[in-house]
């Protein structure tokens, strides 16, 4: 699901740098996105527009990024075919398949 806000990516700080790579391309639900080596797949996903990461095991509600320091589990995604990743501390790569993740999320093989 896109964000009704649209794309979001945070170019300019008055204390961080952002040290960006070369643009990447991967996947996300079968759909080819482009972001930044290096960058997160949260922030790659953020800056295309998309705010759900995952769906929550018993009512099946719809979570993202919230912690963004890896300690909670709302952006939790299936990354390259491993479930339980968390999307805000894993660096994005050249050719990475990402997947929401529904639930428990399953190994695929």
């Amino acid at each position: 699901m896109d964000s009704p806000q649209g794309p979001s990516r945070v170019d300019e700080h008055p204390i961080l740098a952002f040290d960006r790579g070369p643009r990447v391309s991967f996947v996300f639900d079968g759909r080819p996105l482009e972001g930044h080596a290096g960058e997160t797949v949260a922030a790659a996903l953020l800056a295309n527009g998309i705010d759900v990461f995952r769906h929550s095991i018993k009512e099946h509600r719809p979570r993202g990024f919230y912690c963004g320091i890896g300690r909670c589990s709302s952006c939790c995604m299936i990354i390259d075919g491993v479930p339980n990743v968390r999307a805000c501390i894993t660096r994005l790569a050249e050719g990475m398949t990402v997947e929401t993740q529904r639930g428990k999320g399953a190994v695929r093989g």
